[in-house]
């Protein structure tokens, strides 16, 4: 994908923690400027109303539960409005991996709805 002229590459990831169960899962989404060896990880980890992909949400789910915001990590548009933000925010890197937690992402791209949708 392309933002202001740069090409970034990106893909998904889910890993399970086997010790830890579902808690000890995440849903990573790896971001990286083409040519460049340096990555930006979000971090998904279920938590306090908050889902990621379980076997009942389709794989790239990222759900908040108050009022059912959901992204879905393997789409580009979904990806693309996290890159956007993580650009604003400075969070990608010029050098190495910087790993972050990706809700407060999520949260910026996906406004709080009220619960009733409204």
């Amino acid at each position: 994908m392309v933002a202001d002229g740069t090409v970034y590459g990106w893909c998904f990831a889910h890993r399970h923690d086997r010790a830890r169960g579902y808690p000890g899962c995440s849903s990573t989404v790896t971001l990286w400027r083409h040519g460049s060896r340096a990555r930006l990880r979000l971090v998904f980890r279920p938590g306090r109303e908050r889902v990621i992909a379980d076997g009942y949400f389709d794989e790239g789910a990222a759900v908040r539960l108050p009022d059912r915001a959901y992204v879905n990590l393997h789409e580009p548009g979904s990806v693309r409005a996290l890159l956007d933000e993580a650009l604003a925010r400075g969070l990608v890197p010029a050098t190495g991996t910087v790993e972050v937690d990706g809700w407060p992402l999520f949260d910026a791209v996906t406004p709080l709805r009220p619960p009733d949708g409204r």
